[in-house]
């Protein structure tokens, strides 16, 4: 499998760029992580870069079980945060959304909102659940799904890395083989609140590059963003 990838993250209309995105591939296996710095919080951006690079220090074993090393690396990556805070005398955390790819073979896992949409076969086949109290509103019918990013409690996250509880991860291992075609998009709130899934799906499918995707994405949510929109990082993936 050839991992055709492109990532991208601009400040926005804040003052600062707070999220932190990377990738590391090793031949047929790879990690893809985006961060998000909670605002609100000092230092966000010291927050999300420590996640980061924590999950980016190696690519999982491929022999392993990778669910147990997701769940150790957020874990690790969450005692690194709350070590900076008490460095730094202040509240530090962040979002997490990573994907590793071994082989023919997806997990991935999320803390907060941040974002993963996976796409098979011109179809969105799979997303992220937000960990945040606007989301709990959706499931419970109270809102519908495009409205969670305008809802006043889109900001109510229900767990972070940075805390000493509500920390933990969730995490899937889809069953299904990947195939050459299938994509991935992975996000902060920053993006996908000026995006519809539908849209998401119409701009892969009208591009040959991974790269290409995401500046489709990106003319979108040019003439929506208000100047005073939050940061925005997102990395888009495509499986050759």
């Amino acid at each position: 499998m050839i991992f055709d990838v492109y990532s991208y993250s601009n400040r926005g209309g804040r003052p600062y760029n707070e999220d932190s995105v990377g990738t590391r591939i090793e031949g047929d296996n790879g990690i893809f992580v985006v961060a998000d710095g909670l605002g609100g919080h000092s230092h966000g951006e010291v927050a999300s870069a420590c996640v980061c690079d924590t999950l980016l220090e190696r690519v999982p074993d491929p022999e392993g079980d990778v669910t147990d090393w997701f769940r150790e690396r957020i874990a690790q990556a969450n005692q690194s945060v709350l070590a900076l805070q008490k460095e730094k005398g202040t509240v530090l955390k962040s979002t997490v959304v990573a994907l590793s790819i071994l082989g023919n073979r997806a997990v991935w896992a999320h803390a907060g909102d941040s974002r993963l949409y996976y796409i098979r076969g011109g179809r969105l086949t799979a997303y992220t659940e937000d960990h945040s109290v606007a989301y709990k509103k959706y499931k419970a019918g109270e809102i519908t799904r495009r409205q969670i990013a305008f809802d006043e409690d889109q900001p109510r996250l229900l767990r972070s890395v940075g805390g000493q509880d509500h920390n933990e991860p969730a995490v899937r291992v889809y069953e299904e083989l990947l195939s050459p075609g299938d994509a991935f998009m992975l996000c902060s709130d920053g993006v996908w609140e000026f995006l519809e899934e539908e849209e998401i799906v119409i701009d892969l499918l009208k591009s040959e590059t991974a790269r290409q995707w995401a500046e489709y994405l990106l003319l979108r949510m040019m003439e929506r963003v208000n100047g005073e929109n939050d940061n925005l990082t997102m990395l888009t993936l495509v499986l050759r």
